[in-house]
């Protein structure tokens, strides 16, 4: 069998991403233009700036990423882009570049849904053993998954307000801390000496839902009541409390969710899951039932595009093709490509 080269896009949010992978798993070039320092004077990721900023580098990025992987486009066997959910402006540049691309190069074009690639960034690092439980925890989303079989897709538990990465960043904004507030956060958390106790939002019995809205309340609740009261607010423990909250919550409702579903496998994926108390958390937990654990490393945890080669890689491999009508779809469903 011949091997599968792939070139993959990625610009959902403020990542400028190209990449290519050889067989869906190994990585020959991976590169990752980020606008973090853009917007952090912005505090949080303006659309608009987004854009631009992505036609500004998709060029350069596309071509850093051949010439590292060493190969030329008529090496390659498709291209694999982000065609949704994201931000809409984002997501036009990077189709409309990966359409450029496979035009010019007469090259088969697949639209990939961007938790899709969160998902597959797992088997550049150690593999996908079916049937599994993914947690695909971002800025943008919190969902659990059931994968019975490769390109299967059922699922089972989303939020219902904010995601859990979003709960993150507003929570360091009114700490006065840096975007994005993640990792800062977690930092915080884990030099605490005690933390605020926050209410865990479990909803009604046997959900595998979500919800973050109201521990954001009770975070910014408690930090105005500090301040008005003119006393100083403890920043590592309430980073602590809320921190605690979210992983209690995701690793109880993951690990009943894997439980019940008789997996051999977890996978976390997306830019919460390189959150270290939750990968801590989480490992110790499904140890303790005997299931593996599985995370991407720190570089594909966050937005690139060697996950969305993967993905692209099954789709492939399944047969999925787009046409030159493809579109960015901020609002895209994650459905099965394997019917099998």
């Amino acid at each position: 069998m011949n091997d599968i080269h792939i070139l993959g896009i990625e610009t959902s949010c403020d990542e400028t991403a190209a990449s290519v992978v050889k067989n869906g798993r190994e990585i020959l070039s991976n590169v990752v233009a980020s606008q973090i320092e853009s917007q952090k004077k912005f505090g949080g990721v303006v659309p608009e700036v987004a854009s631009r900023l992505h036609v500004e580098q998709i060029t350069l990025v596309i071509e850093e990423a051949m010439e590292q992987a060493g190969l030329q486009p008529e090496d390659l066997d498709a291209v694999a882009v982000t065609e949704g959910p994201g931000l809409v402006g984002a997501l036009l540049i990077g189709v409309n570049a990966a359409k450029a691309f496979a035009f010019a190069n007469g090259l088969p074009l697949i639209g990939v849904h961007h938790i899709a690639g969160h998902v597959y960034a797992n088997r550049l690092d150690g593999g996908m053993e079916f049937p599994l439980v993914a947690l695909i925890i971002s800025g943008g989303h919190t969902e659990l998954v059931y994968m019975e079989r490769d390109g299967s897709f059922e699922l089972i538990g989303e939020t219902r307000d904010d995601a859990a990465g979003e709960a993150y960043d507003k929570v360091a904004r009114v700490l006065g801390l840096p975007y994005p507030g993640g990792p800062h956060i977690d930092r915080l958390a884990h030099e605490a000496d005690d933390a605020v106790e926050f209410p865990r939002a479990r909803l009604e019995e046997g959900s595998y839902d979500f919800s973050f809205s109201g521990l954001k309340s009770a975070v910014i609740n408690h930090v105005h009541n500090v301040r008005q009261k003119g006393q100083e607010v403890d920043t590592a423990s309430v980073a602590a409390g809320f921190q605690e909250s979210v992983i209690d919550v995701v690793v109880e409702k993951t690990v009943r969710a894997a439980k019940e579903k008789g997996v051999r496998q977890v996978i976390a994926a997306g830019g919460v899951s390189a959150n270290k108390g939750l990968r801590a958390a989480l490992g110790k937990a499904l140890e303790k039932e005997g299931i593996r654990f599985s995370v991407p490393p720190l570089n594909l945890c966050t937005d690139n595009a060697a996950m969305i080669a993967a993905a692209g890689t099954s789709m492939y491999e399944a047969d999925i093709r787009s046409d030159m009508a493809l579109n960015g779809r901020p609002g895209m469903e994650l459905l099965s490509w394997s019917m099998k």
